[in-house]
């Protein structure tokens, strides 16, 4: 015969009980997930907290890009205010929902 008979084996006694065996079966999962949340979601957190902290002081002459794929120059943030007047070109100001701004790529000195 070419298949032999298998025996099953436990080199210590951790492996004697069923609590043991599904904690050793539960461990890998756990760290992947623990990886997985360290290394993708805790910095995409993270920039989303960046963007909108950017986003809630935005102030005359910020450079943005909203959602659409508009790039234009804030001209009017007030605090607070859901809408900013946003300059797309020279002379065409747009009103823009503070949420639909993607980011923040530059501040122009005015």
């Amino acid at each position: 015969m070419l298949i032999s008979a298998a025996y099953a084996q436990t080199t210590s006694g951790l492996a004697a009980s069923p609590a043991a065996g599904i904690a050793m079966q539960i461990l890998p999962w756990l760290l992947i997930g623990g990886a997985f949340w360290f290394l993708l979601l805790r910095p995409q957190q993270q920039q989303q907290k960046q963007l909108k902290a950017r986003i809630n002081t935005l102030k005359r002459g910020d450079k943005v890009v909203t959602a659409g794929g508009i790039v234009g120059v804030v001209k009017k943030a007030a605090e607070g205010a859901e809408n900013i007047e946003v300059e797309i070109a020279p002379n065409i100001v747009v009103n823009v929902v503070r949420t639909t701004i993607t980011s923040v790529t530059e501040d122009k000195s005015s």
